[in-house]
């Protein structure tokens, strides 16, 4: 196995960091071989027993890049769901892939929690991982890093303490009560992290990546314009067993988001498919090709079975291995997995996050290939389009655009 210049390069200059300080932040973007990267630097290290946490679709490709270094020391692939089914004890190296997972604020979620309780018990090397170690705020810095004993936070026993050194936190009024919003981390945070990080990009591997956007409009049926003109100028829709509510602008934004693509959640909870025209304009239109399909609802996904029947898989390696369409949950699929068998990526749905665009949109890129073509299909007269105005210019569509795109819906 021979690594890459970059990759070597990156590989040395952190086994000091990790001996020095015993945790580095390899921040390198997609596609530049950060898994293979960890796996070499801790091959330089005194590593028996390596742990390394990663999503679960992601599980299989660590495997194998594993297999292809055949180091000495011993390694256990595990998703961050499954942590405590593990030992706790015994770990000597522990790399967290998408390392941002851990970055909520201003409390620390249970992904954090999990991972800082195991390396307070082991005190074992570190490496962080993530094409996007602040997708959207620097203030995710804080709970990712202090997992570790030492870091650069230290001083600030929790997130509150920190906020006040480097947070700028402002007041926002929401129902008539005022809440602290501390996503203005400042930018000493990146700077504070500097000593401690390695990043590297796309263009700096040489990767010149053209990927080709195509919007494909699709007409939804009657009856779903008849259904979503009702529930904006009603708020409501009964039907004889359950019933359709938008009583708060979040709510009317998150239905309209559904039925525009073809399904609803009613207010008791279940989910029902209401529209099959976009399942069947994917299916119709890319017959010829070998796709991955990113849906955002559920529902979507039984819509795209409904249509394709076996030909559609969820699992990565049957899609290797044959000639499945496969359909994967945006949030889920948009990181730590490689579709470069794909011949097009096609979106039945867009979410809301501008890191979910401009992560899942890089999926097919390899070193080897470095053209794609990704297709949206929306809904004609739908939010979809509003959505994608807003992701695309890296801003996270919220609920002050929807308020402003309604009145031309």
């Amino acid at each position: 196995m021979e690594f890459r210049d970059y990759q070597k390069e990156i590989i040395n200059k952190s086994k000091p960091l990790l001996l020095k300080d015993k945790f580095v932040y390899l921040a390198m973007e997609v596609r530049t071989g950060k898994t293979l990267t960890s796996l070499g630097v801790s091959a330089l290290l005194p590593v028996s027993n390596l742990l390394f946490i990663t999503k679960k679709k992601a599980i299989s490709s660590i495997q194998d890049d594993y297999k292809l270094l055949k180091p000495s020391y011993s390694i256990t692939v595990i998703n961050y769901e499954s942590l405590h089914k593990i030992d706790q004890k015994g770990w000597d190296m522990v790399i967290c892939d998408e390392a941002h997972g851990m970055g909520a604020f201003p409390k620390r979620n249970k992904r954090s929690m999990q991972v800082r309780s195991l390396i307070l018990e082991n005190n074992p090397f570190v490496i962080f991982l993530s094409g996007t170690p602040t997708p959207e705020s620097f203030s995710q810095m804080y709970h990712q890093v202090s997992v570790v004993r030492k870091h650069p936070f230290s001083d600030y026993v929790n997130f509150y303490k920190f906020s006040k050194q480097y947070v700028n936190v402002k007041q926002r009024k929401i129902n008539s009560l005022y809440i602290n919003d501390y996503s203005d981390g400042l930018q000493s945070i990146i700077d504070k992290m500097k000593p401690h990080t390695i990043s590297y990009t796309q263009k700096e591997a040489g990767f010149k990546v053209n990927t080709k956007e195509h919007v494909l409009e699709v007409e939804m049926s009657p009856m779903t314009y008849q259904l979503t003109n009702k529930l904006k100028k009603h708020l409501v829709i009964e039907g004889s067993e359950d019933v359709i509510l938008a009583d708060t602008p979040v709510k009317l934004m998150m239905k309209l988001h559904q039925m525009y693509s073809g399904t609803v959640k009613f207010e008791s909870g279940n989910s029902m498919i209401i529209d099959l025209s976009k399942a069947q304009f994917i299916h119709d239109n890319f017959a010829d090709a070998k796709i991955g399909i990113f849906y955002k609802f559920k529902e979507e996904l039984n819509a795209l079975k409904e249509v394709y029947g076996d030909d559609l898989c969820t699992d990565l390696s049957t899609f290797n291995e044959t000639n499945k369409t496969i359909a994967l949950q945006i949030v889920s699929g948009r990181e730590g997995i490689s579709l470069r068998k794909a011949d097009a990526l096609v979106y039945y749905n867009i979410d809301f996050s501008a890191t979910s665009y401009w992560q899942s949109r890089d999926r097919m890129t390899t070193k080897e290939r470095l053209e794609s073509d990704v297709y949206w299909v929306f809904s004609r007269g739908g939010i979809e389009a509003d959505i994608y105005k807003a992701v695309t210019k890296k801003k996270d569509y919220t609920l002050r655009h929807f308020k402003r795109d309604l009145l031309s819906l």
